[in-house]
């Protein structure tokens, strides 16, 4: 138990041997999928044992110690749908790659149906985080917010929060959708 700030934390290890994980995803039936950014995998935690065989379906990545597997969103119809949302590194052309938003529909052993609905333009991105709005439009954060020029430019998804619709499309009320220049 830790105190911070007025509060204090209890922490718990629910399992260990992960090398680098990047996003735990909480699932409704209690179990919990955990990306590995440098393996490119997806691991599952049930009934709280860690599954060591990865999770299968998932697309070719761009792998090393700062890229890969990045983070899992559940569709806010999951119970219906199955669709888990994720953002990886997707290779380019020779050394290039970016960042790749995709779905597949989760099935408890691996992903099927898996696309890509968003690829960014070729840059070296870092991190990223995605969440569900209330108005179901998903947000995905792009690393790379460094103090340099890109984070600010319009034709370059370096440093940026994206805002799609849950089939990667932009919304027509997006501030840059029609101007010139502008990704």
């Amino acid at each position: 138990v830790y105190e911070a700030f007025k509060q204090k934390i209890r922490v718990t290890v629910v399992a260990s041997g992960i090398g680098r994980p990047w996003s735990l995803l909480p699932l409704p039936d209690g179990a919990f999928l955990v990306s590995v950014r440098a393996t490119g995998q997806v691991l599952a935690i049930r009934h709280g044992v860690l599954d060591p065989k990865p999770l299968t379906g998932l697309p070719a990545m761009r792998t090393t110690r700062t890229t890969g597997m990045l983070d899992m969103a559940m569709h806010p119809k999951f119970a219906e749908n199955k669709w888990i949302y994720f953002t990886y590194h997707k290779p380019l052309d020779g050394e290039t790659f970016t960042l790749a938003l995709a779905r597949g529909r989760y099935d408890g052993t691996g992903f099927s149906n898996v696309q890509d609905l968003y690829v960014g333009n070729p840059v070296q991105t870092g991190g990223s985080r995605l969440v569900f709005a209330p108005d179901g439009l998903i947000y995905i954060t792009v690393g790379g917010a460094g103090r340099i020029p890109a984070a600010q430019a319009t034709d370059t998804i370096y440093g940026k929060v994206l805002r799609l619709k849950d089939d990667g499309t932009v919304p027509p009320d997006n501030p840059f959708v029609g101007k010139a220049g502008s990704r």
